[in-house]
């Protein structure tokens, strides 16, 4: 069986992971869900993306574990970028669970519409920590889509402020993705509205992979809550060998 380190998005911690990991632990896999700098309960937010990627790496230390597959949901595919290019042959297969696409000196900011920017630097500046959130409307309508409204509401409490300097900050990679010698997988719910379909996910960020393998499945962003039992078997379908 393998290990898998399951990287949440932003304003998520480990912890919503954990439905999805139980299952897969379940088949007989190694889980782990650490929660990145920045959206670790009662700590500081003035945390960039190079501290959150820090802390994974530092995680993977710690833990001791080896030849992972490590699994970046949405943010997390920053995060998964940069701990690759600093964890090499610890690593046996990145897998991009709708999730951002890096080159060396993008941000995230630099991924997404210039809607979701406008509202994330008036959201900074109004805050006394430079935080964003999600609105009640665009976590509903667009990233819980395949939810119910009662499950969206119960979620969405649990929910943390994303510093935003983790959004601004350029990555640093010495290679882009698509030139990493690691083999490299895209996982696609192709519901998933967080980013319109008019700038989608796949190919628009998966093609910066250079060559990867494409898994498919109906579902929303947030498909670990809607549905954890198809989310966990094909996170294990993107990770085989």
């Amino acid at each position: 069986m393998s290990t898998y380190v399951l990287v949440h998005g932003a304003w998520h911690t480990g912890e919503h992971l954990e439905l999805v990991a139980d299952l897969m632990r379940a088949d007989g896999h190694s889980v782990h869900t650490p929660t990145l700098a920045g959206n670790r309960p009662g700590e500081t937010k003035d945390v960039g993306l190079s501290e959150a990627i820090d802390s994974l790496v530092d995680y993977v230390i710690g833990a001791e574990i080896e030849d992972i597959i490590l699994v970046g949901h949405s943010y997390g595919g920053m995060i998964i970028a940069g701990a690759a290019a600093k964890l090499g042959a610890t690593i046996r297969r990145l897998v991009f669970w709708n999730a951002f696409v890096p080159n060396n000196g993008e941000s995230l900011m630099d991924l997404v519409p210039a809607h979701y920017k406008a509202e994330f630097d008036r959201m900074a500046i109004a805050s006394p920590d430079r935080t964003v959130t999600l609105s009640a409307p665009v976590w509903r309508e667009v990233f819980f889509n395949d939810g119910t409204a009662a499950q969206a509401e119960v979620i969405a409490a649990t929910l943390n402020p994303q510093p935003y300097r983790t959004f601004e900050e350029p990555i640093e990679l010495p290679l882009n993705p698509a030139e990493m010698p690691v083999a490299k997988s895209y996982l696609n719910f192709t519901d998933d509205t967080a980013m319109p379909h008019s700038l989608p996910w796949h190919p628009r960020l998966s093609s910066k992979l250079g060559l990867f393998r494409l898994v498919q499945a109906p579902g929303g962003h947030e498909v670990m809550f809607t549905n954890p039992k198809l989310a966990a078997s094909k996170i294990i379908e993107a990770g085989r060998d």
